[in-house]
């Protein structure tokens, strides 16, 4: 059996877990907002047509705020469609996803929904087909309190308060070729610094992500985030990361290790925004938004659930509906520790998506909701994760993969909170075949004991949660870990992905 070891202690702090790293993504897109999120026929719907049970599970999963509404979808979107009576919504053709938009949902609704999960709003503007005007209605229409054109219309159409919308994209992906609108580094760097400094004219309290690359794989990528944050620096707060894994040609093993991508991807982007910060003599340190992450299997997409045809717009298609394995949610639980290990400097990040599209949780309509694996690593991350990351000690084993070389056999990150005494920490084991026994120096924590363990794996890592069986796989109690002196050990099955709360 492989053996590692790591040391957790208060005084290696990385940084504050920002409460924004646990958001999540919804979209116009397949079935997250319509017979997602809103149906307005199920027996569960409340007044507003949301699915209570959709809603019981997003508080349970922990999502601190809500990217909305794309990703791809918004360079197309007209925000003024989604406002106003319902019945003089128009219907229009969304190009991104080749799907029909009703508009029965816009912002008003998505805010009530918003409101009802105890997430926070944070709005992606057009950049894409529109520009700064429409940019500046928006935020007006959003954050103005009242005496204005554009903020008693949002009084006029249902909304008294303004929604106070703190975080807003500045457009999305605008290095891909696949985007409405896609330009340059250059071109696009111009209309986003003029398009910021609008809006801080109207409202100077908001905080602005840029567009980074769309992936790290990117041909410009590097030269694409140089060249936008030197016309960008001094008028946005965050650049946005993407990046999505999937098992690839049966390779299992490399599968296992994407975060060592991630953590690479995130590490080129800090040091980039740093040489331009060195460059332009600045004081201000960029964050990262890592605003859209997941599993996802691209290529599925691509020769499966693509729809072309121009005589067919279909509503709410079911597209990218993966349904995630015990690998995916021990690939998800591996993301997240890459992200609280660089809780420095990523301090936003959204799951994409929420609910169907590559969603934690998935719906029948009339029907149930339940829980994908990978829904468990992030409400337990997000409920456990608490006060600072830990930058631990960790010796273990390494294994070969053909993707990313010699990598680590377990990965670990730990959080701690100075107030309450309590830590947690993550750990991941990606051994094919074989358990891995842990051991944790905790006497650094002081007198501490196991409040509670959870360990997601399976004898079948391809094994899944489904309409036929919702529960077939959770996470449980690790009856190994046991505490002595100063010392945690804990076994690791192979494959899996555990979470030891100390207190």
């Amino acid at each position: 059996m492989a053996t590692a070891r790591l040391t957790i202690d208060p005084r290696f702090r990385v940084g504050e877990v920002n409460r924004r790293v646990f958001g999540s993504f919804v979209e116009h897109l397949g079935r997250c907002v319509y017979d997602g999120i809103y149906e307005p026929g199920h027996p569960s719907a409340d007044e507003d047509g949301f699915r209570a049970d959709v809603l019981e599970l997003v508080r349970e999963l922990g999502v601190s705020t809500v990217r909305y509404p794309g990703g791809n979808f918004v360079s197309g979107y007209r925000w003024e469609d989604g406002v106003g009576p319902r019945e003089e919504r128009p219907r229009r053709l969304d190009l991104a996803w080749h799907s029909l938009e009703t508009n029965q949902v816009g912002l008003h609704e998505f805010a009530r929904w918003n409101a009802k999960a105890g997430s926070e709003l944070m709005l992606a503007v057009n950049l894409g087909t529109r520009g700064v005007q429409e940019a500046l209605d928006l935020l007006e229409y959003s954050n103005v309190r009242s005496g204005s054109a554009l903020s008693d219309k949002r009084i006029a159409d249902g909304t008294a308060e303004p929604f106070d919308v703190r975080m807003w994209c500045l457009g999305n992906e605008m290095d891909g070729p696949w985007q409405l609108g896609h330009r340059s580094a250059e071109d696009y760097a111009k209309l986003a610094s003029q398009t910021a400094k609008a809006m801080r004219q109207l409202d100077p309290r908001i905080q602005l992500v840029v567009c980074g690359s769309s992936n790290r794989q990117m041909p410009t990528f590097g030269a694409w985030e140089r060249t936008v944050l030197q016309h960008t620096y001094a008028d946005v707060d965050y650049i946005s990361c993407h990046a999505y894994y999937f098992e690839r040609g049966g390779d299992l093993a490399s599968f296992l290790a994407s975060a060592v991508d991630m953590d690479r991807f995130i590490e080129d982007v800090v040091a980039t925004a740093d040489s331009v910060k060195a460059e332009l003599g600045s004081s201000k340190t960029i964050e990262i938004s890592f605003d859209e992450w997941n599993v996802w299997d691209q290529d599925r997409f691509e020769n499966v659930d693509k729809i072309t045809d121009i005589e067919q717009w279909p509503y709410a298609p079911r597209l990218l509906e993966d349904v995630y394995t015990v690998a995916d949610a021990v690939v998800v639980g591996s993301l997240l520790v890459s992200l609280l290990k660089h809780s420095d400097r990523v301090t936003s990040a959204s799951l994409a998506q929420l609910v169907n599209v590559i969603g934690p949780i998935m719906t029948e309509p009339g029907g149930p909701a339940w829980r994908q694996t990978t829904f468990f690593p992030f409400a337990l991350t997000s409920r456990l994760a608490r006060g600072s990351a830990l930058r631990v000690e960790l010796e273990t084993p390494a294994y070969r993969t053909g993707a990313y070389g010699e990598v680590p056999l377990v990965d670990a990150v730990a959080t701690h909170d100075e107030e309450t005494g309590a830590t947690t920490v993550f750990l991941v084991n990606r051994n094919l075949a074989e358990a891995t026994t842990v051991t944790v120096d905790v006497s650094g924590l002081g007198n501490v004991r196991i409040v509670e363990t959870h360990t997601l794996n399976d004898d079948d890592p391809y094994a899944q949660n489904t309409l036929e069986e919702p529960d077939r796989v959770v996470p449980v109690e690790n009856k190994s870990a046991a505490l002595e002196e100063g010392v945690l050990t804990v076994e690791l099955p192979p494959v899996s992905w555990t979470a030891i709360a100390l207190g």
